[in-house]
């Protein structure tokens, strides 16, 4: 049973840092791009980050490009968001997720196989 399982959001003031993690478990994720998406109250889920499987390839959504770093550990079949700079329109619900097309990053939600639960990120002004 394949589970992804997210951590590391809270409540943190604008300007500060929270790093935000996603555990695989289930099968082997390091052939796969996993990315990570957000969703505010009353807004569509939107792509955030992602890399590739290697880790070598990585894409951003503008708005948080320079702000945010995706890594992952294959070893550990998780991925990281390491967020800096945070600004209160990045609240939202966090989740990783998963593509098993072997391509590049992609941005669409649809093209993911495999989504964790969530988790809060609130940036207070």
């Amino acid at each position: 049973q394949v589970q992804l399982v997210e951590s590391g959001g809270g409540l943190v003031q604008a300007g500060g840092s929270l790093r935000l993690s996603c555990a695989a478990s289930g099968r082997t994720f390091s052939a796969y791009t996993m990315s990570w998406f957000r969703q505010a109250p009353g807004k569509e889920r939107e792509f955030v980050a992602g890399v590739s499987g290697s880790g070598t390839n990585t894409f951003y959504t503008d708005s948080v490009e320079g702000r945010f770093t995706i890594s992952r550990d294959n070893a550990k079949d998780t991925v990281y968001l390491q967020m800096g700079s945070l600004k209160p329109e990045d609240t939202a619900v966090y989740y990783c997720a998963v593509d098993r097309s072997l391509g590049v990053v992609v941005t669409e939600s649809y093209q993911y196989d495999y989504w964790g639960q969530g988790t809060q990120v609130t940036v207070s002004s």
